[in-house]
């Protein structure tokens, strides 16, 4: 149960403030590194959170599912899951968002990628002692 509340707290959160960031930089807003700059992008990103979760939460708790799925084979260490939870969230997110206009190209995915990799991987590190050791042995 706390991995799903993980996911479902940080992934819509950081993954919004994520994609605000690429969008940002695709578009050539970001041009300088100036105050003004950033207080407008941290305005834009708190108002806009309602819709992060509003749109994130699903897909990030399907994640979280998966997490779970791959979290009750003790074969399968932190790193190894971490890594396919990853490139799960990074073949959808990318597929999602990268083919949309024309600028698509391979700049475009693997910045929309990392939009799902980063708060996947994050998560699953945060969530990886959900299951003491004695419900693990306990089913196995």
């Amino acid at each position: 149960m706390k991995r799903y509340i993980i996911y479902g707290l940080i992934g819509p959160s950081l993954g919004g403030v994520m994609l605000l960031l690429v969008m940002t930089v695709l578009s050539g807003y970001w041009t300088g590194g100036t105050l003004i700059e950033l207080e407008k992008f941290l305005l834009i990103a708190v108002t806009t959170m309602q819709y992060s979760y509003l749109f994130a939460l699903l897909p990030s708790l399907a994640i979280a599912a998966i997490d779970d799925i791959l979290s009750h084979y003790p074969q399968l260490h932190l790193p190894a899951r971490m890594a396919l939870c990853g490139s799960i969230a990074f073949a959808a997110t990318a597929f999602m968002y990268s083919g949309r206009g024309a600028d698509a190209g391979f700049k475009q995915l693997v910045l929309y990628g990392l939009v799902g990799l980063v708060p996947t991987v994050l998560n699953c590190w945060l969530s990886r002692n959900v299951l003491p050791k004695e419900v693990i042995e306990q089913q196995a």
